[in-house]
């Protein structure tokens, strides 16, 4: 039995080697193979170092800083590292620091806090009060406060300082009220650029209006930005921060204020107004102007007849236009 099974081996792996490997044995067939694969291996490598070496100069030290490339990389990172650290100068994070704030009184634009920190004893009543003043309060995840401060350990809630007390909206009546028979509000309506924000301020104090007034959301707070742009007015003039636009509108109206909105596709030209009241001009943004529902609380709709191809004007070019002819006239 055992003589005959190794026949059978013997036979079976002839059979087996003839069938596969027609001139060469299987150790040979695999061993040019593993031959031919270092060979071709060792030419690419060779290949891509010539090639390398032909087509990419090699550079010193000397040379990588003063690459046009990387200078303009650096300037770049340092641009954008400057532009980011002017920005958080208007920011307080962390519980303590935050906590100080909020005690000491400061002026206060915005507020980004977790449920848990809002729900908390130490910020509860806080945080109560200065939204009941206009102060704008966001619940917020951890992740979105981070990427607020830019990675900074906040401890879940952070805020944004204003440059400059705000009054309630009925201050802001009274104190327009006096010396004054027809005074000027100014309304802003989803102006998110500080820019444009702080050079309707300009034009405002300029032009002796007596008050802005701004929304909560979807408005540029008073930032360092809109401070600077003022180039001083807004020390001069009052700003009253508001929770909802269309029910302060409606005050207004009550109060024997005419409301005037600017629209470029109103047909009433504005340089034909002449009523000698109290007005609020409201002011849209640039892209969709004073939304729908604003626009019905308006009593007029007025536009700045443009002779020339350009089809609008800036906000604040558009609002110190108006401003300074309804100034004169009221």
């Amino acid at each position: 039995m055992k003589n005959k099974s190794n026949s059978k081996y013997r036979k079976f792996s002839k059979n087996y080697f003839n069938e596969n490997s027609n001139s060469e044995n299987f150790s040979q067939k695999t061993s040019r193979k593993l031959e031919n694969y270092r060979r071709d291996s060792n030419n690419s490598k060779n290949n891509k170092f010539s090639k390398n070496k032909k087509d990419y100069d090699y550079q010193t030290k000397q040379n990588y800083k003063h690459s046009p490339k990387t200078s303009n990389q650096i300037s770049i990172h340092k641009n954008n590292y400057e532009f980011k650290e002017t920005n958080l100068e208007d920011f307080i994070w962390g519980k303590h620091s935050v906590l100080s704030a909020l005690d000491s009184g400061r002026p206060i634009n915005r507020v980004w806090c977790t449920p848990e920190v809002r729900s908390s004893e130490k910020f509860f009543i806080l945080l109560k009060e200065i939204k009941n003043k206009g102060v704008l309060v966001e619940e917020v995840s951890w992740s979105r406060i981070s990427q607020i401060t830019r990675g900074a350990v906040h401890q879940g809630i952070a805020l944004q300082v204003s440059y400059t007390k705000t009054l309630t909206l009925k201050e802001l009546v009274s104190l327009s009220k006096v010396n004054k028979t027809a005074p000027v509000l100014i309304c802003l309506d989803g102006i998110t650029d500080p820019h444009n924000v702080g050079a309707i301020i300009r034009s405002a104090e300029a032009f002796g209006c007596a008050g802005l007034i701004l929304p909560q959301r979807r408005s540029a707070g008073i930032t360092g930005t809109v401070s600077k742009v003022a180039a001083g007015a807004l020390e001069n003039l009052p700003i009253s921060r508001v929770v909802n636009l269309n029910r302060s509108l409606q005050f207004l109206k009550d109060e024997g204020f005419l409301v005037i909105g600017l629209s470029e596709k109103s047909k009433d030209s504005v340089f034909k107004f002449k009523i000698n009241s109290p007005v609020v001009i409201v002011v849209g943004s640039e892209n969709k102007g004073i939304s729908l529902i604003t626009q019905k609380y308006c009593d007029y709709l007025l536009k700045i007849p443009l002779k020339g191809r350009t089809t609008s004007l800036n906000a604040s070019v558009a609002a110190g236009i108006c401003i300074s002819y309804l100034t004169n006239v009221t």
